[in-house]
């Protein structure tokens, strides 16, 4: 799946791309099948909502699980960033969102990149998340919120956030997103019939199978989910492999280190049984656990040219 020219365009103006209903049903049903399991280990990379037994985040589900194992390395997620970064890509992050019915908390307002930097030693904003709904999100059960074009603001000075929620965060000063929201549109406006259009922040919403690409340096949040819905989203965290992380000031399951490049299975991959390897099947090293301050010479990994690239060459 490559981006049109047309889509190149919105990304770089809007810092984000929509793609509802990209994924069938039938690629959708195993991966949220594998879900309830994965959230019922009690491991430490199923971090928990504060005060509440339900799982805010799993990490690295492709390292233990087959569904998301083949979704990791599914051409329709990888190839658009590819597309946009010219070069191979690593996974930086996999992430399993439940924003779950009653339960689900508020994500601050933030910048991915902001604790990338902070936190991951990341060089430069070279990396972003591609989303996919595993459940129908509408607009009550707590979707993720954009403000157009505040990619162009670049890195944001932000805060660290130890106790909102039980997931510490970079996150932005309130005037700050008053300020972005009011530069891309404000409150909006209301058509002729009465429905609101928006301007200054905006929601996509869609079947289970849409998936969402987002630069690292746009602004974003959501709020809490107080409906009956599960809203349960997959985030791939991917990044050039020539801007690979610097510190492992977080553990492993969060912040990956290994900086190999993604090689993509075959586009039905979600439907027809190809081979993964699963190297924390039989249980999440202690490895995965150990920390360091420490700014880590890795040598600059080889990164290959796209295939788009060497088509031009």
């Amino acid at each position: 799946m490559h981006l049109t020219a047309q889509q190149r365009e919105q990304f770089d103006r809007e810092g984000y791309l929509f793609f509802p209903a990209l994924f069938s049903g039938a690629e959708m049903s195993s991966l949220h099948a594998a879900v309830p399991e994965l959230y019922s280990r009690r491991e430490a990379y199923n971090v928990r909502e504060k005060g509440s037994d339900a799982v805010r985040t799993n990490f690295a589900a492709h390292l233990v699980s087959e569904p998301f194992a083949r979704l990791a390395r599914h051409p329709r997620m990888v190839q658009p960033v590819m597309d946009l970064f010219g070069e191979e890509l690593y996974m930086h992050q996999f992430k399993i969102n439940g924003k779950m019915a009653f339960e689900g908390d508020v994500w601050q307002w933030h910048q991915d990149y902001g604790t990338w930097k902070n936190d991951d030693l990341m060089p430069t904003e070279r990396a972003m998340n591609v989303a996919i709904f595993l459940d129908d999100v509408n607009p009550y059960n707590g979707p993720l919120m954009f403000i157009p074009g505040s990619h162009k603001r670049g890195v944001i000075d932000a805060r660290h956030d130890l106790t909102t929620t039980s997931y510490p965060l970079w996150t932005v000063d309130n005037d700050l997103i008053r300020q972005l929201v009011e530069r891309a549109g404000g409150a909006g406006s209301y058509d002729a019939q009465g429905r609101h259009v928006p301007a200054g922040i905006v929601s996509p919403v869609g079947p289970a199978g849409s998936m969402i690409l987002f630069h690292s340096c746009l602004v974003h949040a959501s709020t809490s989910n107080l409906s009956p819905f599960n809203r349960v989203s997959v985030y791939l965290s991917l990044c050039a492999v020539s801007n690979h992380i610097r510190r492992h000031k977080r553990p492993e399951y969060i912040a990956h280190r290994d900086f190999t490049p993604i090689d993509c299975l075959p586009d039905d991959c979600l439907t027809q049984n190809y081979p993964v390897d699963l190297p924390w099947g039989e249980g999440m090293p202690a490895s995965a656990l150990e920390t360091s301050l420490e700014v880590v010479d890795h040598s600059t990994p080889v990164s290959r040219p796209h295939t788009s690239q060497l088509r031009a060459a």
